[in-house]
């Protein structure tokens, strides 16, 4: 308590001070998932310094800013962050920043309401893993790029060159995506994960996906959840479950010592990258190589 009462008292005294300089001639641009860190840095390139609040393996539903992470903020020029409640935590923060000349931008406001999955079980009424479906990333791209060039006219070009290179990859990946995923039968295709982090993937690519947890993992999954989904496998004779990086193994494995209690047996297909990316410096440790190695897994464990 005492040290959220800290972060907010440093707020208030900072971000009262206008800060609009570049360091070394760069914009200084905070984000908060690794997913649009990577998308920072593939538009901005070298004309930006990217600093990510969250790194591989973190989970953005829990995640709470630290005294570093106020400094980070400070010291910003632009604040990207993905919205529709996905950093339930930073929620006060970003309102608290809002009062100031600081706006932090959610990326999630360019996509229609309308087109996104509702969820009567989640604070925001959407589902907030938009990342998952390919062409609301790339309307973030496109959020991303326009504001770079407003505040950097002057790299501009730059950043609409970026732009377009990154556009190109995504239309590459969607291609490589649907043809691995047409190996795959349809009646296979039933993901099962730790929480419900794959639904504009599974409506996207023709999955039914079922998550232990719901859209958010602050809601622990019970006794009841764990059997009736283990019911759900063995109906549909499903082959394989995923663990997810950003959530403890122990749920996947408590659903799968649940089906073999029931007489059957079902693999724990590999681990997915959900609400974060791999590592920094791994192909996974990028939007592109995570969706790639995703749908392998997937299709993979469950051919």
């Amino acid at each position: 308590m005492k040290k959220h009462i800290l972060i907010f008292s440093i707020i208030s005294v900072f971000f009262g001070c206008k800060n609009d300089k570049k360091d070394n001639g760069k914009l200084n641009i905070v984000t908060t998932t690794t997913m649009i860190t990577d998308l920072a840095k593939n538009i901005g390139g070298d004309y930006v310094n990217v600093q990510g609040l969250m790194g591989s393996g973190v989970d953005p539903h829990l995640y709470k800013a630290s005294e570093g992470d106020v400094s980070k903020l400070v010291n910003a020029d632009i604040i990207f962050y993905n919205g529709l409640h996905l950093e339930g935590k930073l929620v006060e923060v970003f309102e608290k920043m809002e009062k100031s000349n600081k706006t932090p931008i959610a990326l999630a406001e360019e996509i229609d309401k309308s087109t996104l999955i509702g969820s009567d079980y989640f604070a925001s009424n959407y589902d907030p893993h938009v990342w998952f479906n390919i062409e609301y990333f790339k309307l973030f791209a496109n959020k991303v790029t326009k504001v770079l060039s407003e505040k950097d006219p002057e790299n501009a070009a730059n950043y609409i060159e970026n732009e377009k290179i990154f556009l190109s990859k995504l239309d590459a990946l969607q291609e490589q995506i649907k043809a691995t995923i047409e190996t795959l039968p349809q009646e296979k295709r039933i993901l099962v994960t730790a929480h419900d982090a794959f639904n504009y993937f599974g409506k996207n690519y023709g999955f039914e996906v079922v998550g232990l947890q719901g859209l958010s993992t602050a809601t622990e999954a019970g006794v009841q959840d764990v059997q009736k989904l283990a019911a759900f496998i063995i109906e549909k004779n499903v082959k394989a479950i995923f663990v997810e990086s950003s959530v403890p193994k122990r749920t996947i494995e408590a659903l799968q010592a649940a089906v073999k209690s029931k007489g059957h047996e079902v693999t724990i297909g590999g681990t997915l990258y959900s609400d974060a990316l791999g590592n920094a410096g791994t192909i996974e440790g990028t939007y592109i190589g995570m969706f790639e190695y995703n749908v392998n897994t997937i299709v993979n464990a469950l051919k």
